[in-house]
């Protein structure tokens, strides 16, 4: 199917090398454990992106930290395409992968972590659909954070001056987006898996979805 809309959706993630991934979780899950969590949170990801990628055709990337090309390749496949993150924090980051996109003749680019189970092929079509009409999409997440943003065009300043890793930054980047007359549109308030007392929400998605299966 050709993308007509030149669309691209960038999942960030880390290779889930124990110790170095998910390190909240490793109080209650252990330094494997937390790995374990790591790539399983990837793989649900990765399916629903691949998914929506048959849906409307667009191009899927695969951002990561940690490991290299090839590991990456092992795990999630060759069909994927991968990007080493840039340097810098989770903000410069973002800012880098928008502006690579952009620079590739992309027109709506969504950025999602690999943290919410409830994310899916319908909010991730809602939030591609809405930048026809909108310059900025936020899914807000229930610990202040987003799960999701999408831009139809480079904007360094939404990711400067954002206290990254705390319950402000949805708050910062709303303002940060009113300042500079942005039209924003917010998808359904979901819930976030990073910190120990968060896990539940992991493993719920997971009963329902055998469930489903079963």
């Amino acid at each position: 199917m050709k993308n007509k809309k030149k669309e691209r959706l960038i999942i960030f993630t880390r290779y889930p090398e124990p110790g170095k991934t998910k390190t909240r979780m490793i109080s209650i899950l252990g330094a494997e454990g937390a790995a374990s969590l790591q790539r399983e949170m990837t793989e649900f990801t990765v399916k629903q992106g691949q998914k929506i990628k048959q849906i409307r055709g667009l191009s899927l990337e695969v951002h990561f930290a940690g490991g290299d090309f090839q590991t990456m390749e092992d795990w999630l496949g060759s069909d994927l395409v991968y990007h080493e993150q840039s340097k810098g924090d989770l903000g410069e980051r973002m800012n880098s992968a928008f502006t690579l996109s952009f620079g590739e003749d992309m027109t709506r680019v969504v950025i999602i972590g690999i943290d919410c189970p409830g994310l899916n092929p319908p909010i991730l079509a809602k939030a591609f659909d809405t930048l026809s009409e909108y310059d900025l999409v936020l899914g807000p997440a229930k610990d202040g954070g987003y799960y999701l943003i999408g831009l139809r065009c480079s904007v360094p300043e939404l990711f400067r001056g954002v206290t990254w890793g705390t319950g402000l930054v949805l708050a910062q980047t709303t303002c940060i987006a009113e300042k500079l007359g942005l039209s924003s549109y917010y998808l359904d308030l979901l819930e976030d898996v990073d910190r120990p007392e968060d896990l539940p929400i992991w493993t719920r998605a997971e009963a329902q979805r055998a469930q489903r299966l079963g």
